[in-house]
Order: structure tokens, then sequence, then C-alpha cells
């Protein structure tokens, strides 16, 4: 599987708009990101255009408007960032990125139980 295209902070609430519901018209992303971004028509046809010259994104005509579809699935991306993250911030290491964590916030007893759950299955897989 091909690696998913680089993807701004913007364009990911595109994308998140989208790969809840699709396809969509720019003017029904603009009525949801211009409300809750206080975006106007002109930034979200921009972010589109974006992501159509990135490979993110399809474009249909449908008379005189274009639906758009996410051309990749949510959670090959999803995949990436974090993993570009952990490579960024924790040099691919897990065991400091879970530290990090467990030192910002605690952890329920149910994220401890995955997380042990976890370390079973890598240490038998």
């Amino acid at each position: 599987m091909t690696t998913p295209p680089a993807i701004s902070d913007a364009e990911s609430l595109v994308m998140r708009q989208l790969w809840q519901r699709s396809p969509q018209t720019a003017e029904e992303l603009t009525a949801i990101l211009g409300t809750s971004q206080g975006w106007q028509p002109a930034t979200v046809k921009t972010l589109l255009n974006r992501l159509l010259k990135k490979g993110a994104l399809t474009a249909e005509r449908d008379g005189r408007r274009f639906l758009y579809t996410p051309a990749i699935p949510e959670e090959a991306w999803v995949a990436d960032t974090g993993l570009s993250l952990i490579d960024r911030l924790f040099g691919g290491r897990l065991a400091p990125l879970v530290a990090q964590f467990a030192s910002e916030r605690k952890l329920s007893a149910d994220d401890i139980e995955a997380l042990k759950a976890l370390l079973k299955e890598q240490e038998r897989g």
C-alpha cells in the first residue's frame, strides 16, 4: 500500500468531514466548516483543490457543482500520521510515548489493562 499524502491540520478537518459523510459539495462543506471554523467559501475551495492535487480526494461533476469523495481511507491516514508523529517526537520508540502520556494524564484501569493485553500479544507474536 502506498503512503498517504501529507495532509495539513486544516486539510484534515475537510477530510474528516468527508470521511464522516461523502460525497459532499464545496457548499455543504462550507456550511459545516464555515460555522465551526469561521472559514469562507474561498478557504474551503482552496483546501479542496490542494487535497485534489495531492490525490487525497476525487471530484465528480454533478451538473454545475462537484461532489468530493476521499481517495484514501481514514485508517491509512491515521496510521501513517501516528507513526510519523512517533518517529518525529520519540525517535520511533513507543515506551517514551506511553511514559509521556502517563505523566501528563492519569491512565484509567481500562487503559492499563489494554496496554497489558497489547504487551502480552506482542510477546506472543
